[in-house]
């Protein structure tokens, strides 16, 4: 298996340039028809997992994938403003540790009743939807990357709607059935 799917961007360890020798990135669409980035194999599984889910009639959108530096010190910015910087500790990574910088990590929007959600206490609202999603994530070689009761291991809150793809998908799945978040998963490693 390519290394670059177990890649571990966190605060403690910040995402290589080199890193980017290896990828390949897709260009298409977030749930407002703004042009992102996906790393290839990543946009080609989550494809098949909305897919999938469309027949669950659960719908769901990209809503922020690959991130440059640029892009997150903006996010830091905007977010420091609309939500104060406790917020941003929480969720916000700081610039070179955010997973979207991999190109791997997608953060998935609902679609309810035709309404796009895209605020996290919206998201939060429609939980049992992310769980249900949660159940289905291995089988395309994704996990959920902030799990509940985590945060003191991967430094961040709970986050439904972030999942990141591995590509492995027996490693996928061994991480989604133990309940661990990629830390521990490489710590067993």
């Amino acid at each position: 298996m390519n290394n670059k799917y177990l890649i571990l961007v966190n605060k403690s360890n910040p995402i290589n340039d080199n890193y980017y020798n290896d990828i390949s990135f897709t260009n298409c669409k977030d749930v407002l028809g703004e042009d992102i980035k996906v790393e290839e194999e990543t946009y080609k599984s989550y494809l098949d997992l909305k897919k999938f889910l469309e027949n669950k009639n659960i719908i769901v959108e990209l809503d922020s994938a690959y991130r440059s530096i640029n892009e997150q010190q903006k996010i830091i910015d905007d977010y420091t403003i609309k939500y104060g910087k406790d917020y941003v500790n929480k969720y916000v990574a700081p610039i070179k540790t955010s997973e979207h910088h991999t190109g791997l990590a997608l953060d998935l929007a609902l679609v309810v009743n035709g309404v796009k959600l895209l605020e996290n206490n919206e998201l939060f609202a429609h939980e049992n939807i992310y769980l249900e999603i949660h159940k289905y994530l291995s089988n395309y070689g994704f996990i959920l990357r902030y799990p509940k009761n985590k945060e003191s291991i991967t430094g961040y809150n709970y986050e439904p709607w972030h999942i990141r793809y591995i590509k492995d998908k027996d490693i996928a799945k061994y991480i989604m059935d133990n309940n661990l978040c990629l830390e521990e998963y490489l710590n067993l490693t």
